[in-house]
């Protein structure tokens, strides 16, 4: 829905290094020792875990996977950049821009997520040495692990979808606003629906006030239940609030449209209404 026009895209340029042409392959070296002491060093890192029996613990089991994260990270970007220099082709494709994007995000997520993980690992064995190995069994481990794997893949597909809709190859057509359909009301029963409405949606947001008033007013209520119940409440006015005045306003002006950031933003809002209420519920 993005409102502006854009131009056809099929690769972009790098502008890389302000390199002089005579030290060229100073550089190229440079950069090339580089990668190779990065990733010799932590394939070195991982071998010494794997045959090592007394390295066999929950912490060094996250650092052998923390060290394949950063080979894997500095992958995505330095041997393309090494083939350039050697090339002198200062551009990348359009799939491999995004490809390489997503790679990018995904393995400097999973570095973000071990490394919170090796916190919360040296957490437990400073606060609870007596239960360390009964908390940090293998199952939980290859439990975090695996659930690093999984969110940072989930970060990285929505960060590159976000990214991949501002550089799309495609050309778009302008639009600033959008039609409403609305409901199909005869115009004779157009003031007995905006009373209908109007008269659910006030319900519903005194009836949610009172509950928040009440719990906020009686002492006994302030438990955690009453505590989410009183948010839950909250949500619910929120929520309400996207659609319906909009809705309201619409059948008085009988002005069936919406303006681009209006919609945008109410997009967002009923979405992020909508997921706070069902993790209130769970």
């Amino acid at each position: 829905m993005r409102p502006e026009n854009q131009s056809s895209v099929s690769q972009f340029l790098l502008l890389g290094l302000p390199i002089p042409p005579g030290q060229q392959g100073v550089f190229f070296t440079l950069f090339l020792g580089m990668y190779l002491t990065t990733v010799l060093g932590n394939l070195l890192i991982i071998l010494l875990i794997r045959l090592d029996s007394r390295l066999h613990t929950p912490m060094y089991f996250f650092l052998s996977h923390l060290a394949f994260s950063d080979i894997s990270l500095s992958s995505v970007t330095v041997p393309k950049m090494l083939m350039n220099m050697q090339t002198r082709q200062q551009s990348i494709s359009y799939v491999g821009c995004i490809s390489q994007l997503y790679f990018f995000i995904l393995f400097a997520g999973i570095d973000n997520f071990l490394l919170a993980v090796m916190a919360y690992d040296r957490y437990v064995a400073i606060c609870h040495p007596l239960h360390y190995t009964t908390i940090m069994r293998e199952g939980l481990c290859v439990l975090l692990v695996a659930g690093s794997w999984v969110l940072s893949c989930g970060s990285a597909l929505l960060h590159t979808f976000l990214l991949a809709q501002l550089m799309r190859p495609e050309n778009q057509s302008s639009v600033s606003q959008f039609l409403l359909l609305g409901l199909p009301i005869p115009p004779g029963q157009q003031g007995v629906f905006f009373t209908l409405f109007l008269g659910m949606y006030l319900t519903t947001v005194l009836d949610n006030l009172l509950i928040i008033l009440l719990i906020r007013l009686d002492s006994r209520l302030h438990t955690p239940m009453y505590l989410f119940l009183s948010h839950l409440a909250l949500t619910d006015v929120s929520f309400s609030s996207v659609t319906v005045p909009k809705n309201l306003v619409n059948m008085q002006t009988w002005q069936q449209s919406i303006p681009y950031v209006g919609c945008i933003s109410q997009l967002y809002a009923f979405i992020f209404l909508v997921v706070l209420t069902i993790f209130f519920w769970l």
